[in-house]
């Protein structure tokens, strides 16, 4: 089993950038497929970056070429390093792990263990 704890988020302009962490105890994060997810008032928690067991990386297109999900495994933390934030960016963002087998696994069900999420806004 792992905890996850996610930190790092807050008000940003849009335009501008934020780094997400997620801290991994329990057991190593290189253990698990490693994702994270957002979710905007009133809509569905979606997927956003993820990184497989082996360190390759899959994204939602809405943020291809901004975000960028990375894994320090001496740490045991995954990141989200945000760039060119948005206004539709603002969300609740959540780091998500599970042991997964498929190649691009990008629903909520496909992964067993959550952190409590963070809050990301992006003004104008």
């Amino acid at each position: 089993q792992v905890q996850l704890v996610e930190s790092g988020g807050g008000l940003v302009q849009a335009g501008g950038s934020l780094r997400l962490s997620c801290a991994a105890s329990g057991r190593a994060v290189a253990s698990y497929t490693v994702a994270w997810f957002r979710q905007a008032p009133g809509k569905e928690r979606d997927f956003v970056a993820g990184i497989r067991r082996s360190g390759s990386t899959y994204y939602a297109d809405s943020v291809k070429g901004r975000f960028t999900i990375s894994r320090d495994n001496a740490k045991s933390t995954v990141y989200l390093q945000m760039n060119m934030l948005k206004l539709e960016d603002t969300a609740y963002y959540y780091c998500a792990a599970g042991q997964i087998t498929t190649w691009d696994a990008t629903k909520r069900s496909d992964y067993a263990y959550w952190g409590q999420g963070t809050q990301i806004t992006v003004s104008s």
